[in-house]
């Protein structure tokens, strides 16, 4: 539910006249850069020397510099930048913007979603800016080809709709590329773990145990896929597998691989699953998947189970359990005829860990359960909680009260950990025992 209006503008270009001048600036300019070509077209430096000689022709060289600078910078993103969504993409506390059209702009910060006063002219200059986002990448969007995905060059991703499937009108949604990587005291410090959890996480991935992080969307998966990454230790050679760049990883010995989508044939598509098959017969110690949601998962459980233990990937569900008959589901997709009961056994011995990750309806996110893996109990996987969230209440302001415990339930996984030098005990991870 939407329960703010934010203004992210500066001020100055909400006035109409304001918004005249830069409707007059844009009309000389346009015909003036469709006479050049080549980069120097698209170069800001040069388009900002038009801009200003327009300035002049117009008579307005001396206006003051608190409307000349946004007038210049708004008419700029106008012409080489994103449009109107500039300003958003520049705003550091921003994880997501929504463009629902023409006439409504939505924000997330902080978790909560925001109105904004931005504004797109018509629904032509929306598409001018989707434009501006597919074509460098060689995408396009058309009556047969309505939908696409896309990343901007910091590394944004890009979700675009428009008609016949978005019914009212062009939809762009980007999550925006976090240019500060977080940390595991980050998410500390914002209450997403324990410092307990986060010592337990990391004699996990250090000690090679394959983690399946699960959650729904806009939980927080793909940033605790990165926190957890950081944990490999540098001597091991990682290669990373995602739809869309986004793991920034620390380590020199990385090997990123990116999936490809079709040409306007069809042809050429490259995908998770391909790029999964591939990376086996690069002697990775790692493999880290950004998201299993097709054939891949077979191919990622089969690698789990012949000697790339410590692999990481990510699945959408709402449980821990859940995220177990999702991993059939999708594995089932790969079109290999496997019994159910013969899948499950594949699960329960490949992977040793689910962190289950949520947002909550406050807004903030969460690791609410850590689950071990234990293996099978007839034709049940078995799954056993050792940490997690235990809610006590809603305060006043809106804010979900609550601690995420463990249970005091021993790992059966403790060997392995011990063997890598960590002795697990209740003083050094909290676990109660």
């Amino acid at each position: 539910m939407v329960e703010h209006f934010v203004s992210v503008l500066p001020p100055i270009l909400l006035e109409g006249r304001v918004q005249q001048a830069k409707k007059r600036l844009l009309e000389i300019v346009t015909p003036e850069l469709q006479k050049i070509s080549g980069p120097q077209a698209s170069s800001r430096d040069n388009v900002q020397k038009h801009l200003e000689a327009a300035l002049v022709s117009m008579g307005a060289q001396n206006m003051p510099a608190e409307v000349r600078e946004p007038l210049i910078a708004s008419a700029l993103a106008d012409l080489v930048g994103y449009g109107p969504i500039e300003w958003l993409l520049q705003d550091e506390q921003i994880n997501e913007i929504m463009v629902n059209g023409p006439d409504l702009v939505f924000i997330e910060r902080n978790g909560e979603l925001w109105e904004t006063d931005i504004h797109f002219e018509n629904e032509s200059h929306v598409m001018q800016i989707i434009d501006r986002i597919l074509l460098p990448l060689g995408r396009r969007v058309d009556y047969d080809n309505p939908t696409a995905d896309a990343r901007l060059p910091d590394g944004s991703r890009v979700n675009v709709a428009i008609r016949p499937v978005s019914v009212n009108g062009p939809v762009i949604t980007i999550r925006k590329f976090l240019r500060n990587k977080m940390t595991s005291e980050d998410l500390i410090a914002l209450g997403t773990l324990t410092p307990y959890m986060a010592k337990f996480l990391q004699a996990c991935v250090v000690s090679r145990m394959n983690i399946l992080i699960s959650g729904n969307t806009s939980s927080g998966k793909s940033t605790m896929l990165n926190v957890l990454s950081t944990y490999i230790p540098e001597r091991e050679r990682i290669v990373t597998i995602e739809d869309a760049v986004e793991l920034q990883m620390s380590q020199r010995h990385v090997i990123r691989m990116e999936t490809k989508l079709p040409n306007v044939d069809g042809a050429g598509a490259v995908s998770i699953r391909d790029l999964v098959r591939n990376a086996l017969r690069m002697r990775p110690d790692r493999l880290v998947v950004g998201e299993v949601r097709g054939g891949e998962t077979l191919d990622m459980l089969q690698a789990m189970n012949t000697g790339h233990s410590g692999s990481l990937t990510t699945i959408h569900a709402n449980t821990p359990r859940d995220a177990i008959a999702r991993l059939e589901t999708t594995a089932l997709m790969s079109g290999i005829d496997l019994p159910v009961m013969a899948l499950r056994r594949q699960i329960s011995s490949a992977l040793d860990l689910i962190v289950h990750m949520s947002r909550l309806p406050d807004g903030t996110r969460k690791a609410i359960q850590v689950t071990e893996v234990v293996g099978m109990e007839g034709d049940v996987v078995t799954l056993t909680d050792i940490y997690k969230f235990h809610q006590s209440g809603v305060g006043s302001d809106g804010k979900i009260k609550g601690e995420l415990r463990p249970t005091g339930i021993r790992p059966v996984f403790n060997p392995r950990l011990e063997a890598f030098g960590f002795k697990l005990g209740g003083e050094y991870f909290g676990l109660g025992f």
